[in-house]
């Protein structure tokens, strides 16, 4: 069995894992590390007793945790909430919402170009910050322990917010347009 800290980002960064945590603090740690894990560091090919974690190791572990969503979804793992595929759910009324929202997007870009583009990256980039707000509520209101029921609210709030980033992605004028879903 593999041990759990070498997943755990809070852990590699010697970080108290919580979904708020300060984005320069988390530099701050990980810079520490880094140099720690520098061969130089130890005077030799050994890690730094300091340190240890590879750099590969700790820059995943600053990238989960500097970036909102992957931060939120590395805690509930953390917590023993259930991943999205043991949990599929979605917020009542989510998908019908956005399936609509997708072919009025598709329709406004047909029509309005850039524009529409932008405004609609604008829209889901409003929704992704509702979505963290959420999210930021929803951690601070866990009991301790967790209940299950907490931990599954918080995963189908994440679910909803997965079909916000992928958006984004599909909104960038930089997609790949061999798999771009709106032309």
């Amino acid at each position: 069995m593999s041990d759990p800290t070498q997943h755990n980002p809070f852990t590699i960064l010697g970080l108290k894992p919580g979904f708020n945590i300060d984005s320069q603090a988390t530099e701050r740690s990980y810079l520490a590390k880094l140099a720690g894990a520098h061969p130089d560091a130890g005077g030799g090919d050994d890690m730094s007793e300091s340190c240890s974690f590879d750099a590969a190791t700790l820059n995943n572990a600053r990238s989960i945790l500097l970036d909102d969503e992957r931060r939120a979804i590395a805690l509930l793992d953390l917590l023993g909430g259930p991943n999205a595929s043991v949990c599929k759910e979605l917020p009542d009324g989510f998908l019908m919402d956005i399936m609509s929202t997708r072919q009025e997007i598709e329709e406004h870009l047909a029509d309005g170009g850039e524009q529409s583009r932008v405004h609609w990256e604008h829209w889901a980039r409003d929704q992704r910050a509702q979505y963290a707000h959420s999210i930021t509520d929803l951690f601070d209101q866990l009991s301790d322990p967790p209940s299950e029921s907490q931990l599954i609210q918080i995963r189908v709030v994440l679910n909803a917010w997965r079909y916000i980033e992928r958006l984004i992605e599909q909104l960038d004028p930089d997609y790949d347009p061999a798999r771009a879903d709106f032309r």
